[in-house]
C-alpha cells in the first residue's frame, strides 16, 4: 500500500502526522511524496480558523479529482458534523490522532504501534509533543473541544524519545497544545515522578515579584513535575541537542525556564512564542484568558528581555474580536510597539462552531465599524498589525545582520540550506558553502 500524508495546522499536528506516518511504515506501507502515486492519502486537519478548514476541504476535493481516497484525521475531524464525511472519496473520518484508529480505517486490523517517535522525517529539526489537550476554555478556541483536557506524557518516555530523535536531529522543539501546563493535570497524579510517601511539598520563591509565572509554585506544592523540570531532565539526557519551546504563555515562563534561557543558551534556544491575542484587558477577559493581563504579560517579557542579549519573540494576535473597540485595538498596537517582538502571527477573528465566542452579539461595536463595515474594519486592523509586525521583524533583523549566531540546519531548497538561529531567524547559505554539519556558527545575513 502506498500512502501520502498531508498536514494542516500547528506543530502538534505535524508531530501527530509523523507518528502516524511511522506507524504505517512499520506495517510495511510505502510512504510516497506525490499523491499521484498513492493508494490512499491521510490528511491531518486543523480547526483553529475557518480558513484552515476551507483549505482542507479544497485539498480533499482535489485528491478526489485524481482518484485518490482520503482518510481525514485531526481536530476538524473530531468536530465533524458530517460535512467532511460527505466530501468525495473520503474513506473515513478519524477524530484525533490515534495511529491505531487511522491504520484500522485503511484496513490494518490488529496493528502494533510504537508509541515513541524515532525519527522526525518532515524536517531536519524534530518536534517532540510533551502533552496534549488544554484545561482552559478560551472563548474563541475550538481546539480545546477537539483535543480534550490536558494530558502530559511521562518524563521517562519523553527522555527515551528525545534520545532516539537526537540520533538524527540537532534541535528538538517541545510542542503540544498548552505546554506551560505540563504536569499540571487537574485531579491527576504527577506524570513525571513518584513522590515518596513522606515527601513534603516543595515551594519555590519566584525571582521577581512581577513575573506572574503561575505554574511552578502551584505544581511543586502539589508534588507535580513542571515544564522546567522536564527541560532539565532532557538537557541532562541529551546535552548535545538544542531544545526550543514552541508556544508558551508569557506568565508560564517560570524561574527554572527563565534561568535556562539565560544561563544555558547552548541547550535552550533564546526564543519564545508567547501568545498575546490582545493588549486590552477588557478583550482578554471576554476571550476567557483569565491568567494574565496586559500588564503582567509586559512585565514578564520586559524582565526576560533585560537579561537576554539575544531574544527572538513572537506572538499570536487576534484582530477584531467581538466587542473590540477602537481603544481596545489601539491598546494592542501600543503594547506591541512597546515590546521587543521580532515577528507576529496575526489572525482576523474567525467564528468557530461550538466555541463560546460564536454566541457573542456584534462582532465590533457600531462606533468601530465606520464606512468599511465590520468585515472591512477587521481586515484593516489585521493589516495594521501585520505591517507593525513586519516592521519590527525588519528592524530586529537589521540589528542582527553581520553578527554570529548558533545555527541548526532546518532544510534544503533551491540549491541552498536553511539554517535556523537560536532567536528564530532563517539564514540561507549555498549548499556548496555548507560544511555538512547539522549545527554550526553562522553569520546572520
Amino acid at each position: 500500500m502506498n500512502v501520502y500524508f498531508h498536514t494542516f495546522g500547528c506543530k502538534a499536528n505535524q508531530y501527530d502526522t509523523e507518528l502516524v506516518r511511522q506507524a504505517f511504515a512499520d506495517q510495511g506501507a510505502v510512504v510516497v511524496d506525490d499523491p499521484a502515486g498513492a493508494d490512499v492519502a491521510v490528511v491531518n486537519s486543523c480547526t483553529v480558523t475557518h480558513e484552515s478548514e476551507v483549505k482542507m476541504r479544497g485539498f480533499v476535493r482535489r485528491l478526489a479529482r485524481t482518484g485518490v481516497e482520503a482518510v481525514v484525521m485531526g481536530c476538524a475531524a473530531a468536530l465533524d458534523d458530517g460535512k467532511i464525511a460527505a466530501l468525495p472519496s473520503v474513506r473515513a473520518v478519524v477524530g484525533g490522532a490515534d495511529p491505531v484508529r487511522v491504520l484500522r480505517a485503511v484496513g490494518f486490523q490488529s496493528p502494533r504501534v510504537d508509541p515513541l517517535l524515532r525519527h522526525f522525517r518532515a524536517n531536519a529539526r524534530a518536534w517532540l509533543k510533551i502533552q496534549d489537550g488544554c484545561d482552559e476554555h478560551c472563548t474563541f478556541c475550538a481546539t480545546t473541544i477537539a483535543r480534550g483536557a490536558n494530558r502530559s506524557r511521562p518524563i521517562p518516555d519523553l527522555v527515551r524519545e528525545a534520545r532516539a530523535l537526537a540520533e538524527h536531529h540537532a534541535e528538538i522543539v517541545l510542542t503540544g497544545v498548552h505546554i506551560g501546563t505540563y504536569g499540571q493535570e487537574r485531579g491527576l497524579t504527577d506524570p513525571g515522578r513518584e513522590p515518596g510517601v513522606n515527601e513534603k511539598p516543595r515551594t519555590v520563591a519566584l525571582g521577581d515579584p512581577r513575573a506572574g509565572a503561575r505554574g511552578e509554585s502551584r505544581a511543586r506544592a502539589r508534588g507535580q513535575s513542571t515544564l522546567g523540570a522536564l527541560l532539565e531532565a532532557l538537557i541532562a539526557a541529551v546535552p548535545q541537542v538544542r531544545f526550543r519551546l514552541s508556544s508558551i504563555e508569557a506568565t508560564e515562563v517560570d524561574d527554572t525556564i527563565a534561568r535556562l534561557l539565560i544561563e544555558a543558551p547552548r541547550h535552550v534556544a533564546a526564543h519564545l512564542h508567547a501568545p498575546l491575542q490582545s493588549g486590552s484587558n477588557g478583550v482578554l477577559k471576554r476571550m476567557g484568558r483569565h491568567w494574565y493581563t496586559a500588564e503582567s504579560y509586559r512585565a514578564r517579557i520586559d524582565w526576560l528581555a533585560e537579561r537576554l542579549s539575544v531574544f527572538g519573540l513572537g506572538a499570536d494576535v487576534i484582530a477584531g474580536f467581538p466587542g473590540e473597540s477602537e481603544a481596545d485595538h489601539e491598546a494592542t498596537v501600543g503594547l506591541i510597539e512597546a515590546l521587543p517582538f521580532t515577528y507576529l502571527h496575526v489572525f482576523p477573528f474567525s467564528v468557530r462552531p461550538g466555541a463560546p465566542a460564536a454566541k457573542l452579539q456584534a462582532q465590533l461595536p457600531p462606533g468601530a465599524v465606520g464606512a468599511l463595515g465590520a468585515v472591512g474594519a477587521v481586515k484593516q486592523r489585521a493589516r495594521e498589525l501585520r505591517e507593525l509586525g513586519d516592521a519590527k521583524q525588519r528592524a530586529y533583523r537589521a540589528r542582527r545582520t553581520g553578527r554570529w549566531a548558533d545555527g541548526v540546519v532546518s532544510g534544503r531548497r533551491e540549491g541552498k540550506v536553511e539554517v535556523v538561529t537560536e532567536d528564530y531567524l532563517s539564514v540561507y547559505l549555498p549548499i556548496a558553502d555548507w560544511s555538512g554539519r547539522p549545527r554550526f556558527e553562522v553569520t546572520v545575513l
